[in-house]
């Protein structure tokens, strides 16, 4: 056992997308997601199919409670007393009870952790937003809901990274050996507005692809040196982009998955893995954009193609968690802990300064130098 506190700390939030667990949730589950965007019913209907070819049930809840359950094995085993609690943006268990829960049990001083690994509005800023309003919907109640901390982007903590490049290696296994070795990599992951991920991190990360496209570059750069490390072959590799849902008016980051196989395919590559480097758990996205459209592409192409494993429940990444929980309570604790970090961006800030992720309506958000709340 460990003499490890996570003080002051007194809870930890597991905070998710969410997904429908039935056909008949699928379209009220989509009216979430597209809340306040005029997006007509038989549209959302439209959508809805990629959730009906899996019986109208999105894995992302079960992953939720597989991580879970992972959490509080590893925190126990390691003697810290820390109580989990998940909530969700999208689906039930809602967010706003969560931390209803969490109030109601006295909890005061809330650890969250986002199942998104890279800094974006839709992958943190939009977390932030969420919790903001939650607080705000407690707070009308007469309630005296927990302060909230949001754990730093972990993409390239060792307990994200090491589980990623044992899924690439197993995936490499899987391809015929007489094309494995010239193999390309393609990372991929959630394709986003060009102008959101312009803005995506820090003021100081705004640019060209913003703190997005660097994270993942840097994500993928330190995977294939790795790989390269356990198997003795330095493969080619690029990122590019899936899940795209926006107008076609509206640039978004590409190349798409789809379209990149066909030019590998025209190239001469003699195969690929696909490395969903974006992507937490196996869920909608990975199960239906990669593996059903994106192999459905290479089948056509006779393009051999494997896909890598997310990090899901894996040991090691659910360690990385309690390693990054240890750290952010040291540091609130005035300590200077170690911040694991592997590839040259280093370790991602604490405490979101103001101007990062901004969205094009400001709303409040908390767990950030500018939240409304202590």
């Amino acid at each position: 056992m460990s003499d490890a506190t996570a003080a002051p700390y007194d809870a930890l939030l597991l905070l998710s997308f969410g997904g429908p667990e039935g056909p008949e949730d699928v379209v009220p589950f989509l009216e979430n997601v597209t809340r306040g965007r005029g997006i007509p019913r038989e549209r959302l209907e439209e959508v809805g199919q990629h959730y009906f070819l899996f019986g109208g049930v999105s894995p992302i809840n079960e992953q939720n409670r597989e991580l879970l359950a992972a959490i509080r094995a590893d925190l126990a085993a390691h003697g810290l007393d820390l109580p989990v609690y998940w909530g969700n943006r999208n689906w039930a268990p809602y967010l706003t009870d969560t931390l209803r829960e969490l109030t109601a049990d006295g909890r005061r001083r809330v650890l969250v952790l986002a199942t998104s690994a890279y800094a974006s509005y839709s992958g943190c800023r939009q977390y932030r937003e969420d919790l903001a309003e939650s607080l705000a919907a407690l707070v009308e109640e007469g309630l005296n809901p927990p302060r909230v901390d949001k754990l730093r982007h972990y993409f390239n903590h060792p307990g994200f990274v090491e589980p990623m490049t044992e899924g690439i290696v197993a995936a490499l296994a899987e391809l015929p050996e007489e094309v494995r070795a010239d193999a390309q990599l393609v990372f991929t992951t959630h394709s986003i507005p060009t102008a959101a991920a312009d803005t995506s991190g820090p003021p100081e990360a705004h640019g060209e692809g913003g703190a997005y496209v660097a994270q993942h570059l840097d994500a993928a750069r330190t995977l294939t040196e790795r790989v390269a490390e356990a198997t003795g072959t330095r493969h080619p590799w690029q990122l590019v982009y899936q899940s795209r849902s926006g107008p076609p008016h509206i640039p978004w980051l590409e190349p798409d998955i789809c379209d990149h196989l066909t030019a590998l395919h025209a190239g001469g590559a003699a195969a690929a893995v696909m490395v969903p480097v974006g992507f937490v758990s196996d869920h909608m996205e990975v199960l239906y954009d990669l593996d059903t459209e994106a192999l459905a592409r290479a089948r056509e192409l006779g393009l051999p193609v494997a896909r890598s494993a997310t990090v899901g429940a894996d040991p090691r990444f659910v360690a990385g968690i309690r390693e990054l929980v240890l750290e952010r309570a040291a540091g609130e604790r005035g300590a200077e802990p170690v911040r694991c970090a592997l590839g040259p961006l280093g370790p991602s800030h604490d405490l979101c300064p103001v101007g990062c992720c901004p969205a094009r309506t400001a709303k409040p958000a908390a767990a950030g130098a500018d939240s409304p709340y202590p």
